[in-house]
């Protein structure tokens, strides 16, 4: 039973060794870089807040308290969501200005 403990510890150490690789590189960034890397586009956080409300309801807070309760399982899933919307639409903005430059060449 050891034997096929030590043959999985590989996999695991390989894993946490790129994981260590990615927080290494995070945490040699310069801290400009690490601000302007956080800082999404205008219309990117205009799209995520548009997802957002209209999963959350589109009342307007200014004539409305609005409450939300919900499980920490729902509420984890939809940061998750928000999440891999925001890096989503990071990703398409990215190929858009890439498809202009490459385009005006």
């Amino acid at each position: 039973m050891d034997n096929h403990l030590t043959q999985q510890t590989p996999e695991f150490s390989d894993n946490k060794q790129t994981a260590n690789l990615l927080w290494n590189y995070v945490q040699n960034l310069h801290p400009e870089t690490i601000s302007q890397l956080s800082k999404p586009n205008s219309e990117v956080s205009q799209i995520m807040e548009r997802n957002l409300n209209s999963i959350l309801g589109n009342l307007p807070p200014e004539h409305f308290g609005v409450t939300v309760t919900t499980t920490r399982e729902n509420l984890g899933q939809l940061l998750i969501s928000a999440m891999m919307n925001g890096y989503f639409l990071n990703n398409v903005e990215k190929r858009m200005e890439l498809e202009k430059t490459l385009s005006c060449e």
